[in-house]
């Protein structure tokens, strides 16, 4: 979490000197959205953090002068830096954010750290892309991606089109300062839907995210309120990215995630967890937003994305209990805090498996896996999955105050909100039908501090 107000997307984690630097998107003034800095937290194993000053604030008269929107971190001529979407006022014609809002035009803008803690970073006074290609009307034009091959350095920028669908454009440069626009990377549809925010519509996809792994490529991108993962094949000479496979990255609470590669080789993928009370609640509560746990990426033998949680976050576990679960007979626990890990093995023949957090009669949250049927339900939200019953698949359950983070099989993913848990209140409720044998783990999970923010 920040140490108050609004945060959003994650931005530019890097690992750098020994270090974890994750940056994300923080309003340090109030706890809603808007007045765009980049907030700094460091870390030694990805857990445990420490917060830094910001690292990048909106600077008068100059192209960022409405806010530091999303962008990356490399590292170019052995120095950490930043290409960030800059955004200030416009007129009319000059615009480049079209969701009925604002009157924003965005460039794309580069800052270079000055000392190997990354407290201090020098700004480009002008952008590095001042303007989307010539003769495009853009959705948008931001949260730029970039990545280096042979031949130079490449950018993808999230942007798109009304009535052609989202894209990500694509850049070239030798030097970070000099870019040459090649073509769209890819694109998609619209969904037919008439919407004043094009991201509503499909027409505009926000934080692309484009890298090489595990033999595929895999490009994500945020759009109609949710993240899309695809993987697919990357043509290095026509430089033409095509999806092969594509699906939901986390079906919840979930947006705009950014990936890293940690030093051992592991794609490190972080996400932003919003808010799904009033804004009037978390504005007065005087915080918003929360990052995911990390999460490892894969690409299976067919191309599906998968996702684990980080190894560090076992860590955090205390003496585990293993609930005797009997079918058709509920099994209950107590719940005297809010930070538990809980995971089932679920075998063949197991034709359900409710998990409910509850206060009484009052069921708060629900998870329903209907294994015949491979779907999960919780709310109104309900998605299928792969086989969850095949070897070496299980279901995860984090638990964090408010926070409800749900891994799949390590195929999918669920991030809810439930706002009125409390310790000793709150009870935690497993009920399993059929033949099969459910093994259950539950841990315990430490704090990361007293403020559970930092250490």
């Amino acid at each position: 979490m920040p140490p108050h107000n609004w945060m959003n997307d994650p931005n530019g984690p890097i690992f750098w000197k020994g270090k974890y630097h994750l940056f994300y998107q923080l309003n340090p003034n109030a706890a809603i959205w808007g007045d765009m800095h980049w907030g700094h937290a460091v870390s030694a194993d990805m857990v445990h953090w420490h917060h830094e000053p910001v690292a990048l604030a909106p600077t008068p008269g100059d192209p960022d002068s409405e806010g530091c929107f999303s962008g990356s971190a490399i590292v170019f001529n052995g120095r950490p830096t930043f290409i960030y979407t800059g955004v200030q006022n416009a007129t009319p014609e000059l615009m480049t954010l079209h969701d009925g809002n604002g009157k924003l035009r965005e460039t794309q803008m580069l800052a270079t750290a000055e000392d190997d803690a990354l407290l201090h970073w020098k700004k480009r006074a002008q952008p590095i892309i001042p303007s989307p290609p010539a003769g495009m009307t853009v959705t948008g034009f931001r949260d730029p991606c970039p990545w280096h091959e042979d031949d130079g350095w490449y950018l993808g920028v999230g942007s798109g089109e009304r009535e052609k669908g989202g894209c990500v454009l694509l850049y070239r440069s030798h030097d970070l300062l000099h870019w040459e626009y090649l073509h769209k990377l890819t694109e998609g549809k619209p969904n037919g839907l008439q919407a004043q925010n094009p991201c509503d519509s499909g027409e505009m996809w926000e934080c692309p995210d484009f890298f090489p792994i595990d033999g595929h490529h895999c490009l994500f991108y945020s759009t109609e309120n949710k993240v899309i993962w695809t993987t697919g094949e990357y043509d290095a000479r026509a430089h033409l990215y095509t999806p092969k496979r594509r699906g939901v990255l986390d079906h919840g609470a979930y947006y705009a995630p950014k990936s890293f590669l940690a030093p051992d080789g592991r794609r490190i993928l972080w996400g932003w967890i919003r808010e799904t009370r009033p804004e009037a609640e978390f504005s007065a509560a005087g915080w918003a937003g929360a990052m995911s746990l990390p999460r490892v990426l894969g690409v299976g033998s067919e191309g599906q994305l998968t996702m684990t949680p980080a190894v560090e976050v076992e860590t955090l576990r205390q003496a585990p209990t293993h609930p005797a679960l009997q079918t058709g007979s509920p099994w209950r626990q107590s719940l005297d805090h809010l930070r538990w890990e809980l995971s089932l093995t679920i075998p063949e023949g197991t034709p359900t498996i409710s998990i409910r957090l509850r206060t009484g009669d009052q069921h708060l949250w629900e998870l329903l896996l209907d294994c015949a049927q491979r779907t999960i339900q919780s709310g109104d939200t309900h998605f299928e999955v792969s086989d969850l019953t095949s070897p070496g698949s299980a279901l995860r359950i984090f638990l964090d105050g408010s926070v409800v983070e749900t891994i799949v099989g390590n195929t999918a993913a669920l991030t809810s909100r439930v706002y009125q848990l409390h310790p000793g209140e709150t009870e935690l409720e497993i009920l399993a039908s059929g033949n099969g044998s459910v093994r259950a783990t539950l841990w315990p999970l430490q704090p990361i501090s007293k403020d559970r923010l930092t250490s």
